[in-house]
This record gives C-alpha cells, sequence and structure tokens, in this order.
C-alpha cells in the first residue's frame, strides 16, 4: 500500500510502514509542508501498521530546518514554529504505539538529528554523521534534542556536541550509545529492513509496555517502576502472544504473535 504525500512517501506493507523524507535535492530539510505530512503519517501508521521506519531520499537523512523556507529571518517567529509545527511532529513519534525506527541513511543535521534520536532505535550507515550544527547559525539545540542527547550519550558528550557542533561519525555514535547500531553502507538497507520484520513480527503489546515502562523508569523511584512493571506484565500475560510464545518454546518454533 503506498499513500502519495507531496514531500515524503508513505509505503505500508507486512505491517511495516516506510516513511521516506522525499526532499533529496535539499538534503531532505523540514519545511511546513514536510513537518505536517510527516506528523500526519506517522499518526496513520500507529493505526495501521506494527512497525515503523522513518529514512530518507538521497543521500542525507535530514538536514534539518529549511532556511529558505523559512523566509524572512528577522520576521520569523522560531518559538511559534517549535510550539506549532515541531511539537507535534516530535510528540507524533515519540507517543507512537508501535516500535519506531530511524534509518538514518545520510547526513542528520540540527533538527534532522534530533529528529532521528526521538525514534527508539536508531541504526545508521557508516558513512552517516550527526551534527547538533545550531550554534553555527547563532541558535541553541531544539526538536527536542537537548532532552535526548544528554539521555542517550551522556551530559558531558551532549554539552560537547552541543557547544562545538561537530559533526559525530556514525561508529561514535553507537560507541557512545548514541544510537542503537552503525551498519556498513552496502548492507545498511538489508539490515534496517530485517530489523523491521523482526519487530514487525514481535509481540506488540510487550514492545508498547516496554516503551512505556523505560521512559517512567526516568521518574519513578524504585517501588513505583516495579509497581508499573508488575502492572504491564500482567497485560502481556493476559494477551495471547503469551501463551504463544511459550507453545512456541516448548515446541522449538517461531511464534506467530498477533498482537492480540
Amino acid at each position: 500500500m503506498s499513500d502519495q504525500f507531496t514531500t515524503l512517501t508513505y509505503h505500508l506493507h507486512e505491517g511495516q510502514a516506510i516513511i521516506t523524507l522525499n526532499r533529496p535535492a535539499v538534503m531532505n530539510a523540514l519545511n511546513s509542508q514536510m513537518r505536517a505530512e510527516l506528523t500526519e503519517a506517522v499518526q496513520q501508521a500507529g493505526r495501521s501498521a506494527r512497525v515503523l521506519v522513518l529514512t530518507g531520499a538521497g543521500r542525507a537523512f535530514c538536514s534539518g530546518q529549511d532556511l529558505v523556507d523559512a523566509g524572512d529571518l528577522a520576521a520569523l517567529d522560531l518559538a511559534r514554529v517549535l510550539r506549532d509545527e515541531y511539537v507535534p511532529m516530535l510528540n507524533a513519534i515519540y507517543d507512537c504505539p508501535i516500535p519506531t525506527i530511524a534509518a538514518v541513511n545520510g547526513a542528520a543535521a540540527g533538527a534532522g538529528a534530533n529528529l532521528a534520536l526521538a525514534a527508539d532505535v536508531v541504526i545508521a550507515t557508516e558513512s552517516a554523521r550527526f551534527t547538533q550544527a545550531f550554534t553555527r547559525i547563532g541558535l541553541m539545540p531544539d526538536a527536542g534534542g537537548t532532552w535526548w542527547l544528554p539521555r542517550q550519550a551522556g551530559f558531558a558528550r551532549a554539552m560537547g556536541a552541543m557547544l562545538f557542533a561537530e559533526p559525530i561519525p556514525a561508529r561514535q555514535a553507537a560507541d557512545w550509545g548514541m544510537i542503537w547500531e552503525a551498519l556498513p553502507d552496502a548492507g545498511f538497507e538489508a539490515g534496517w529492513r530485517a530489523r523491521a520484520a523482526q519487530l514487525a513480527a514481535g509481540p506488540t503489546l510487550a514492545y508498547a509496555e516496554i516503551k512505556a515502562a523505560l521512559r517512567a523508569s526516568y521518574d519513578n523511584d524504585l517501588p513505583a517502576q516495579l509497581a508499573l512493571e508488575a502492572a504491564g506484565q500482567g497485560r502481556c500475560g493476559r494477551s495471547a502472544d503469551f501463551p504463544e510464545g511459550v507453545r512456541a518454546f516448548l515446541e522449538k518454533r517461531v511464534a506467530r504473535f498477533t498482537g492480540a
């Protein structure tokens, strides 16, 4: 299945929603229309797919804000743009009920880097670079970067990346814990497609509970987190996926999870 958007493509096949940012002439820079379409596409995937993959067309993942599209910079209300356009887009990704993968096929800079970090799992090609480029144009990082990056890479690395605005190679990003893995360029697409297929065939309720539990752990004390785990595990245990998983384990076969 393929739904036509102007700034991106959306394909749904075998439970996998593949969203491709599709403005390669400007390295998939984010303009107002792309932000609106991406918000809509992610919400659509959350209703109809079992896994979501976000990637880019051409040689870049996303170069960040389209500064040409922004128009008169003196009249630009950045706070309004972030509140009205970026926040809904980022919340759609963060709140998506299914696992989300950012397949970073090339440069990810500025808001484009932080768009990738919004996903549950980031898989990058080894030639990809992540750059908190904001200070190069006199701005502070936004698009959630000040929240995601210190949690994923640590405070000192987040601070240095944002102050110096130096590109972080994908392999280094993986070593830092900023992303899940960096794959050789030659096998990149096959690699992320295999990961997406694995998640699409997995226990979607358990995945949703994992996402909720890990995010709550930043604010919970241990008793609250243990109570949350008990409640979530109870829901998983009442699903059809639990007995199916046990039967598959005992019968030494691949489980056929339905998410029910």
